[in-house]
């Protein structure tokens, strides 16, 4: 089991990293929140711990940007012990919170509990788009044409951006869920990136870009993935 550990404290990040190392998860770790969002996209794990105090992008801003695309547990670990930090924390998208300092054994038991009481998410190893194959597992597109099949290369952005709406196909993602996801809050009206990325994937996904089967626009609101087998 992956855990992402995203604090900007070194010895917490490497007392955890230790410890959790010791129990057998694979540990994934971040000092900041921008950073935190990166190595979700890339790195899917299957729990966060996330402090809220975090240069960048705060902890709170991290929880909502990785809520508008996985729905894995995030557990809080945090020295902010008010009721208030806890409550937006947990209307965020957060499932529980710690306060600092904590125990290990309660923090190892929070996992457990967090693991068996959230499914985990469904792999979605492989995709087809008309006569593209999209292999997450294997980051590879291949395209199939009369000439014979085709490597297709997408750029680091088009894949996060393209595996955001493959593990929300069928739903509307909005183009701050997008922004926030990818380039941080700081870049959340910055609708001119996305349109660049999107311009970009459906020339080489599409049959006729001009007219996407695929990658669709939901005027005023963001993009959808549609006509997906599985």
């Amino acid at each position: 089991m992956k855990i992402l550990i995203a604090d900007d404290d070194p010895q917490i990040l490497r007392a955890l990293r230790i410890t959790l190392s010791a129990k057998g998860y694979e540990i994934v770790t971040a000092t900041d929140g921008a950073q935190a969002v990166r190595a979700a996209i890339d790195e899917h794990p299957d729990v966060y711990l996330l402090d809220l105090g975090m240069p960048q992008l705060n902890g709170i801003e991290v929880i909502q940007g990785i809520r508008g695309w996985s729905q894995a547990p995030i557990l809080v670990v945090s020295g902010r012990a008010g009721a208030p930090d806890k409550v937006e924390a947990l209307d965020a998208g957060a499932d529980d919170y710690v306060t600092k300092p904590f125990s290990v054994d309660e923090l190892l038991a929070r996992i457990r509990a967090l693991t068996r009481r959230v499914p985990q998410e469904e792999a979605l190893p492989s995709v087809r788009l008309g006569n593209v194959t999209i292999d997450l597992a294997a980051r590879s597109v291949t395209k199939e044409s009369p000439a014979g099949r085709r490597q297709i290369r997408l750029t680091p952005t088009e894949w996060q951006v393209i595996e955001i709406l493959i593990r929300n196909t069928g739903k509307l993602v909005t183009r701050q869920t997008l922004l926030t996801s990818i380039w941080g809050t700081e870049h959340a009206e910055d609708t001119g990136y996305l349109r660049l990325y999107v311009s970009q994937l459906r020339r080489k996904i599409e049959t006729d870009p001009s007219k996407p089967n695929h990658i669709i626009t939901e005027p005023g609101m963001g993009y959808r993935l549609d006509n997906v087998e599985g």
